[in-house]
């Protein structure tokens, strides 16, 4: 099964997502927005309007996309439009891509919980677009700036 995330820069949200068991491939890339292809330079632009995203292909029988929700939220700041931290722009914000409609329920039902609790939850929820693949030096860039990735 596939899940789709935006949460800041994707290096960092790929790092956290591909240690998780039952995860089996995470890509980095970019999503929702108007160019078809992008580069990262036009995406950092903003004009181009996509988000910096992780694909995340997990094993349902070993981690179910609720869990994968719940360390979304967890992982960075759902409450900020257009940031994370010391990255700003609307490539940085945070959306959730579903692929079907149970995805599409869990989502809306975990930012529900959240606002409920009282957080102020910006995260868009939308339905899977296209997903442009970053370029190859983005795949697993922390493992490999520590050198334990091949």
């Amino acid at each position: 099964m596939k899940a789709l995330f935006g949460a800041g820069c994707f290096w960092g949200v790929q790092e956290k997502f591909q240690n998780l068991e039952g995860v089996m491939d995470t890509q980095v890339g970019y999503a929702g927005g108007n160019t078809e292809n992008p580069t990262y330079q036009e995406v950092c632009t903003g004009a181009t309007n996509h988000a910096e995203v992780c694909l995340v292909e997990f094993d349902e029988n070993k981690i179910s996309y609720d869990q994968l929700l719940a360390y979304f939220f967890q992982i960075h700041n759902p409450t900020t439009l257009n940031q994370q931290g010391y990255d700003i722009g609307s490539q940085y914000r945070s959306v959730i891509y579903y692929v079907d409609e149970t995805q599409h329920q869990s989502a809306l039902q975990t930012k529900e919980n959240l606002i409920k609790q009282g957080t102020q939850v910006v995260t868009e929820i939308s339905p899977l677009p296209y997903f442009w693949k970053a370029e190859l030096y983005h795949q697993h860039y922390i493992k490999k700036s520590r050198g334990n990735y091949t």
